[in-house]
């Protein structure tokens, strides 16, 4: 009866924490979606929220407003509307793929990367735009207009500049500790710039709620393939919503009981054991709208595997 179990497990989840539509839906263009081409029938779409318990009517609402922040595109075919991915929003999405699927990286070479945003050069409101940028890739705000993160985020700045239009407002520079000067080690600003302790409790609460499960999982079960679909949207909308608090912080830097790298394995050992069937509901989904669905792409089809990201 384990099929019952998995069923009251979501019928738990969604009334305890019953996710927003919006953001649900961005969960699914991300997992589901954006690694099959990133484009999708509103009506294909429709079906797959509504496993997730998620009407129609908010579905309408959701893409119309992901449009309008120019998340999504839409193409209209006599009455029928598929909606996909922007450039912007597919980069965007990239970003986040790789801050949600990788692990953590463990090697750091000591370089720090500061931005600095001069009032002078650029408007309130590119500043506010570049500030939530930042945050979002977990830079720390050291004084106004000055941002600063260990490790590489190179890539992620540049993309940051050029989207918002902030390339020639602001001054980009790596550096590290003087050992032979008197000073406080920048390791300090951990504590100056980053509150943990939220990461860490949201993450401890991740792994209370979703540790049972995997357990559940690991027994011998049958699962539906809807329940898989359901259970990976729910699982990595929950994992997204903690990362979105995360500065991604180099290992080094973390304590040795990282509540992170718990969740992390938690979170990978469940998607791993019902991606396959997930997969096959969100096929079958898209194949009531379209002839051809594509596959998944190369770049998704190893997604939480440790090797791909070192």
């Amino acid at each position: 009866m384990k099929h019952k179990a998995i069923d009251k497990w979501i019928a738990g989840f969604l009334k305890q924490q019953p996710p927003r539509a919006k953001s649900i839906v961005m969960t699914v263009f991300g997992d589901a979606i954006a690694p099959r081409g990133g484009a999708v029938w509103l009506g294909s779409l429709i079906a797959l929220m509504d496993a997730l318990k998620i009407n129609d009517r908010l579905v309408r609402t959701s893409v119309f407003r992901l449009t309008e922040e120019s998340w999504l595109h839409a193409n209209r075919s006599g009455r029928r509307s598929q909606y996909s991915l922007t450039s912007q929003g597919a980069k965007r999405f990239a970003r986040a793929h790789q801050r949600v699927y990788a692990p953590a990286s463990s090697a750091w070479n000591g370089r720090w990367i500061f931005v600095i945003a001069p009032p002078a050069l650029s408007s309130s409101s590119d500043r506010n735009q570049l500030k939530k940028e930042l945050l979002w890739e977990g830079f720390g705000l050291i004084a106004p207009g000055v941002f600063v993160h260990p490790g590489s985020k190179e890539a992620a700045v540049s993309e940051i500049l050029q989207r918002t239009g902030n390339a020639d407002h602001v001054f980009v520079s790596a550096a590290t500790s003087l050992s032979d000067i008197t000073s406080r080690p920048l390791t300090d600003l951990l504590t100056h710039c980053w509150q943990l302790e939220g990461v860490i409790k949201g993450y401890a609460d991740f792994v209370k709620r979703f540790a049972p499960l995997l357990s559940l999982l690991q027994e011998e079960s049958d699962l539906t393939d809807q329940q898989a679909f359901v259970i990976r949207t729910l699982l990595i909308h929950a994992f997204r919503r903690v990362q979105l608090h995360d500065p991604q912080l180099p290992a080094e830097l973390l304590r040795a009981d990282w509540a992170g790298a718990t969740a992390y394995d938690v979170c990978k050992s469940i998607y791993q054991i019902i991606t396959p069937q997930a997969d096959a509901y969100v096929a079958l989904t898209l194949a009531t709208e379209q002839d051809v669905v594509l596959p998944i792409a190369k770049e998704f089809v190893q997604r939480f595997n440790t090797e791909k990201y070192n």
